[in-house]
């Protein structure tokens, strides 16, 4: 009898010990599956990554922005050359995938104070508008617009335009390397063959470059360029075949490439709704 209660007792005890233990077993599981869901709750929200590197491009947008303004106040004010006619002609300072380099500023530009602001510029122009779809206000607001000489080099003793010294366009070349080294341009668009020279040496027949597409390295950045004639009305090249045809095809090679249809806006992108990145009281503090 003794001994069967004893026995009974020790049973007893015994399972009040594996339930102890079960128990014990069962919280410290429970335990760990709420450690392993907080810390897989750890990894940063889509929301809260797009938010960060939103502010980390808008703080290198913010920084190139203040160096390319800076480069234009210093190009302005330039005056290395003292046989040029006027001082520097600048487009501002736009950032954007897309550089056109142009030969020399006319007698007008000084005075308008932007590049290809008359005859030329208005042929130019035109083409843009009809193959790019753009208007003149669009392309200068979106097209970083550069030249190999930012002067007006005078006239010449005939009458006219005073093709720019070796001195002069080493002076300003200066100038367009900072710039590509400063927008690492996907595309530059050389307009005319003193630009084009710039870019390829020596310049091709136009009738075997415009029209072309060809990837360069220049000033330690690798890009795509595509040339065009220049719109001059002295020059009846883009007018007559093959140099119509030839300009269109350029034109549209213009249109097509990656670097015009993205030409602004994707250093940063757009940034997101607030509403869709955090709903907390401490967006601010971001």
């Amino acid at each position: 009898m003794i001994f069967s209660s004893l026995w009974a007792a020790c049973s007893a005890f015994a399972v009040l010990g594996r339930d102890q233990v079960l128990r014990s077993l069962l919280r410290r599981d429970h335990v760990m599956h709420r450690w392993e869901d907080r810390a897989s709750s750890f990894a940063i929200p889509a929301h809260i990554v797009t938010l960060f590197e939103y502010r980390r491009k808008s703080g290198l947008m913010a920084a190139l922005t203040t160096r390319l303004n800076r480069h234009v106040t210093a190009l302005r004010a330039c005056r290395r050359c003292p046989n040029m006619a006027s001082g520097p002609v600048s487009g501002g300072a736009v950032i954007s995938r897309v550089m056109l380099v142009g030969q020399a500023p006319g007698v007008k530009e000084p005075i308008l104070g932007k590049p290809f602001a008359w005859t030329a510029g208005k042929t130019m122009f035109k083409w843009f508008a009809e193959i790019l779809h753009v208007d003149e206000d669009c392309f200068r607001s979106t097209v970083y617009m550069a030249a190999v000489c930012r002067c007006f080099p005078g006239k010449t003793s005939a009458g006219g335009d005073r093709v720019p010294s070796k001195d002069e366009v080493a002076n300003c070349s200066e100038w367009l390397a900072a710039e590509i080294k400063l927008l690492l341009p996907a595309l530059i668009i050389p307009v005319g063959k003193l630009a084009i020279g710039q870019f390829i040496q020596p310049v091709p027949a136009l009738t075997d470059l415009i029209g072309t597409k060809r990837t360069l390295e220049k000033f330690g950045h690798r890009f795509d360029i595509v040339p065009l004639p220049h719109p001059s009305g002295a020059s009846p090249w883009h007018r007559i075949e093959p140099g119509k045809t030839l300009t269109k095809r350029a034109l549209e090679t213009i249109r097509d490439h990656p670097a015009w249809v993205n030409r602004v806006g994707r250093a940063v992108g757009r940034k997101p709704a607030v509403a869709t990145l955090w709903r907390g009281p401490a967006l601010g503090s971001w």
